[in-house]
């Protein structure tokens, strides 16, 4: 599992800081969240290829964070990959994609399935689910939440032992369910453990809310919009953004393990101030840099 930042700046691009898009790559799957303008391009120099887009989250519908969706859509369609690229949005999504692709020409067959989310878990496989939240924005507006699912592993060491060949029998038992070997029972209980899933948060655009708290429970990972210090919080209100400090009480009240600053005003040069605020009251906080790379 890797997560890339390929944009951190919020409304305006920087020299430094694209608009906002951060990828997530697991097994097979590619997780785009958001697509802010010139986000083909930044996958381009952090070397990840378009056709390898799975699905798109957009958080919400404002042009910083979707302008790049006509561009990458264009690429993708030519590149006729023959999959279904499936996007989700808040409520009102259709609409708004149909308004902003409306006057768009794709000269191969793109195939998308766009589903519109509110609360709860919208995808859901043997592998991982996903989650959506409300925010409180200027907009309808989403956060998201990968969560991937626990695992039973073998425990090989108690297998060999007790001279369990590797094959359906493991099978079973990684399964959860019991087995009969040399006319004893074996349980899973016995023969193997449970690896605990991954999770991680991204939540931007919003004021502080409860759902906040709730969408990044215990997340190994939390991504979150820190677009204004704390000494312009009222700024940060008035435009629907959480304060450095905001995210770094999130992530403690949310027990999570890592925080990632991010979505932040062309304003701030440099970041250490945002990170040291964050830091208040959330130790493990960090900066999110343009092609930034988290392996979790």
């Amino acid at each position: 599992m890797q997560v890339t930042f390929l944009g951190t700046s919020c409304m305006m691009p920087t020299r430094e800081r694209n608009t906002p898009a951060v990828f997530l790559r697991y097994q097979s799957e590619g997780i785009l969240f958001d697509c802010g303008e010139g986000t083909q391009r930044q996958m381009k120099i952090a070397g990840i290829p378009i056709p390898k887009v799975t699905k798109i989250f957009i958080s919400h519908w404002h042009g910083d964070h979707v302008f790049g969706l006509p561009g990458l859509l264009q690429t993708y369609a030519a590149g006729q990959t023959g999959k279904t690229l499936h996007i989700y949005g808040p409520k009102g999504s259709k609409k708004a994609f149909n308004a902003l692709l409306g006057g768009y020409f794709f000269e191969s067959d793109l195939k998308i399935k766009l589903t519109e989310v509110h609360k709860g878990v919208f995808f859901e496989n043997e592998d991982f689910k996903l989650e959506s939240a409300p925010m409180k924005h200027t907009t309808a507006c989403v956060a998201l939440a990968f969560i991937e699912k626990d695992k039973r592993r073998i425990r090989l060491d108690v297998t060999k032992k007790l001279g369990i060949p590797e094959g359906p029998l493991l099978g079973q038992l990684q399964k959860g369910k019991k087995i009969v070997w040399k006319g004893k029972e074996v349980t899973p209980e016995k023969t193997t453990r449970i690896e605990k899933g991954r999770k991680i948060a991204f939540i931007t655009d919003t004021i502080m809310t409860e759902n906040c708290i709730n969408i990044a429970k215990n997340a190994d990972l939390l991504i979150c919009d820190s677009t204004f210090g704390s000494k312009l919080k009222e700024k940060a209100e008035e435009y629907g953004h959480l304060t450095a400090l905001e995210a770094g009480l999130i992530a403690s009240k949310a027990g999570v393990k890592k925080l990632v600053l991010t979505h932040f005003s062309a304003r701030y040069k440099d970041t250490l101030e945002l990170e040291e605020e964050a830091r208040t009251v959330f130790d493990n906080a960090i900066s999110a840099k343009d092609f930034m790379k988290i392996n979790l």
